[in-house]
């Protein structure tokens, strides 16, 4: 079996993956990124629907080093994101290594490196290893669809998909479609459902906040001088102005402001792409109870509510699936895949391993948590440089 040795090996060719290696690059640091998919990026690329774009304003959204252009558009499109990416991997000419998918890292203590075993999916199934002495898992929160576990899902006789694997609503004009998952991607689904006169109900269970992209704008900027609960208390006031009480459809405020929720939780207010109008005309259906059962193509909420479907849209989030491949885990991760350290040191772990991307601060955070990243393997190296003469 061929092995490769390096300083660093970044598993995972998204945002966080490039952005490190970005840094890395900056500082002369010999590196690899392997990636499993056929190019950078590809939830953006492959996995995301048509009608995507970036939620936040640029400043919160450029990687290190090379900002967004003044010239372009504050909210930028999906297009000119990747446009954006592809400019960014031009400039530190970057070359991830595809098509390998990892099939285990592991830390070898005799050796005092990190031992990465991976498929040549391309390569006819051809096997590689890597020895590094740091490892970065940048394969992000999003490397798996969660679906949950429903009573008689598998009886379900209609289309089941996944928001992943959802791209637009032409195909579903006129079918009834129940949309599982309130938040920024099943709302914008929503949505895009109804545009595409396909009849839509979507599960609303949970309390949420609902701001424009303007307001989350606004609020994101006034977190620079301001403390939470003011800019929260500024929000509210704003979101009751724009929308009234939504109560009446179904729809609750949380009892905690946005920006609260979202630093201790993770999860980020609903910020509206037109959706509200179409639930206020009756055009998309609130249903603010679970899935209590499903029978053929019947499916029965916890209020009794009973209604046929010929799909179902998950919208329900992803998981962190490096626990599956990532042997020692728990020098850096949870159980759950996540960071086991709090923010801000929730991107060291132990001998010689970090985690990017998974601080549930976006695009923002990534680039956080690459500059740390890459300052403290070029420290860590000085160190051991100073430490051999």
């Amino acid at each position: 079996m061929e092995e490769i040795i390096t300083d660093v090996v970044i598993i995972g060719a998204g945002p966080s993956g490039l952005a490190i290696s970005a840094c890395l690059t900056q500082y002369s640091i010999p590196h690899m990124i392997l990636e499993k998919d056929d190019c950078n990026a590809s939830l953006w690329r492959k996995y995301t629907y048509d009608r995507v774009n970036l939620h936040l304003a640029k400043e919160f959204c450029s990687l290190p080093l090379i900002p967004h252009s003044p010239s372009s558009p504050t909210f930028l499109t999906k297009t000119e994101f990747l446009d954006y990416i592809d400019n960014y991997v031009k400039h530190f000419n970057i070359s991830p290594h595809y098509c390998r998918l990892v099939d285990f890292a592991k830390y070898d203590e005799t050796e005092g490196k990190w031992r990465i075993e991976t498929t040549n999916t391309k390569g006819g199934g051809r096997r590689e290893v890597y020895l590094a002495t740091c490892v970065v898992v940048a394969t992000g929160e999003n490397s798996e669809e969660y679906i949950p576990e429903l009573c008689g899902l598998d009886s379900f006789e209609g289309e089941i998909v996944h928001s992943k694997n959802y791209k637009c609503g032409s195909k579903y004009k006129g079918k009834e479609v129940l949309v599982v998952g309130c938040g920024n991607s099943g709302m914008e689904i929503a949505y895009d459902l109804n545009e595409f006169k396909a009849q839509v109900s979507i599960v609303i269970r949970n309390p949420v906040h609902v701001l424009t992209k303007e307001m989350v704008h606004q609020g994101m900027s006034m977190l620079k001088r301001f403390p939470i609960p003011k800019v929260d208390k500024v929000m509210a006031f704003r979101s009751n102005l724009e929308y009234g009480d939504l109560s009446i459809y179904g729809i609750h405020r949380p009892d905690e402001g946005p920006f609260y929720l979202k630093q201790v939780t993770g999860r980020s207010p609903v910020i509206d792409v037109g959706t509200i109008r179409r639930i206020r005309d009756g055009e998309i259906k609130v249903i603010s109870s679970g899935v209590k059962r499903i029978e053929k193509r019947k499916v029965i909420f916890e209020s009794d509510l009973e209604k046929d479907f010929d799909v179902i849209v998950f919208a329900t989030g992803f998981k962190s699936a490096a626990n599956k491949w990532l042997k020692d885990h728990e020098y850096v991760l949870n159980e759950k895949g996540m960071p086991k350290n709090e923010v801000p040191r929730h991107w060291k772990g132990e001998k010689g391993i970090y985690c990017a991307g998974l601080s549930r601060r976006g695009l923002f955070g990534v680039s956080m948590d690459a500059k740390a990243i890459a300052d403290d393997i070029n420290g860590t190296i000085k160190l051991t440089a100073q430490a051999s003469l």
